[in-house]
C-alpha cells in the first residue's frame, strides 16, 4: 500500500526567484529539531568507525577496495533526511516534478579545519550549459557561526559554463560580489545550485566546536547525469530495496538518469 505523507506547503515565487537569480536559498531551521541528535551521532559513527575512510578508498581505488560495506544512504536518520518531504517539495518546485537523487555525504570538520577554495559542483564532462538543473542541499545540523567558518557563494554565477576549478586560484580569498553565510541556527540547510561557485572558509584557532554537515545532491531529469561514485548503482539500488521513494517519486532513484562512471 503506498503510504500517505502529509502535505507540504508550496514555496511561494520569491523564493524561487531568489534561486532562480542568485543561484541559493537560506533555510534557517530547516531539519526537524527532533532529528538532529540521530543526525548527529550517525556522523559520529560514519567517521570514528572508519566508514568514511573507506568509501573515500573505495571511491580513489575502486579495483582495490570494492563496494563499501555500508553506505550513507543505510543511516537511518540520513535516509529521511534524503527524502525528507518539505525538501523534496522545495526540489519539485525548483526542478519540476521529476528529479533524481545523486549522492550523499557527511562529514565532521574539527574546529580551525582548512578551507576549500572557490568551486562549483556540477556535474557535466565536459562543463557545455547549464539546461538541466543540479541542487546541492548543505545540510548544518549544529548551524554556522563566525567562529566555525562560514560558507561563501558568488551569487549569479550558477548561470556561467565554467570548469569546476575556474576560481580556484583565487583559494577562498574575499570577493567584492560574495556573500557570507557564517550565523545559522542548528539545523539550517542551504540549497545551492550546484553550478553556484562557493568557497568554505576556515576560522584559524576557531573555538566553535566542530561543523557537522550532510550534503545530498539531486538532478533534473531529461539527461544523463555522470556519477561520482564507482559503486553508485548499490547506493540507487539500496535506497529502492528501503523504499525511500515512498511511492510517490518513481524517478528519485532510477539508474536511467545516469552515464557510466568515469572516474
Amino acid at each position: 500500500m503506498r503510504e500517505q505523507l502529509p502535505p507540504v506547503p508550496e514555496l511561494d515565487r520569491s523564493p524561487l526567484e531568489q534561486f532562480e537569480e542568485r543561484g541559493y536559498l537560506v533555510l534557517p531551521g530547516f531539519i526537524p529539531s527532533g532529528s538532529l541528535e540521530s543526525l548527529e551521532r550517525e556522523v559520529d559513527l560514519w567517521v570514528d568507525s572508519g566508514l568514511r575512510q573507506r568509501s573515500i578508498d573505495a571511491c580513489r581505488e575502486p579495483e582495490a577496495y570494492g563496494t563499501p560495506e555500508m553506505v550513507e544512504i543505510q543511516l537511518a536518520a540520513h535516509g529521511e533526511l534524503a527524502v525528507h518531504p518539505p525538501l523534496l517539495a522545495l526540489l519539485s518546485e525548483v526542478m519540476g516534478p521529476s528529479f533524481v537523487f545523486h549522492h550523499l555525504h557527511c562529514d565532521r570538520r574539527p574546529p580551525g579545519a582548512p578551507g576549500k577554495a572557490w568551486h562549483h559542483d556540477y556535474e557535466q564532462i565536459p562543463q557545455r550549459g547549464r539546461d538541466r538543473v543540479m541542487v546541492h542541499a548543505l545540510h548544518y545540523l549544529r548551524g554556522l557561526r563566525p567562529e566555525m567558518g562560514g560558507l561563501a557563494v558568488l551569487p549569479g554565477s550558477h548561470r556561467e559554463v565554467a570548469e569546476k576549478t575556474a576560481r580556484a586560484h583565487l583559494g577562498t580569498r574575499k570577493l567584492p560580489s560574495e556573500a557570507l553565510i557564517d550565523d545559522l541556527p542548528a539545523g539550517s540547510t542551504v540549497v545551492l545550485h550546484s553550478a553556484l561557485f562557493h568557497a568554505r572558509r576556515s576560522a584559524p584557532g576557531a573555538t566553535g566546536g566542530p561543523r557537522y554537515m550532510i550534503d545530498a545532491s539531486y538532478c533534473q531529469t531529461g539527461m544523463r547525469w555522470p556519477p561520482v561514485k564507482p559503486y553508485w548503482r548499490h547506493v540507487l539500488a539500496t535506497a529502492r530495496e528501503l523504499g525511500l521513494d515512498r511511492g510517490r517519486w518513481p524517478d528519485l532513484f532510477d539508474e536511467r538518469h545516469f552515464s557510466e562512471y568515469a572516474g
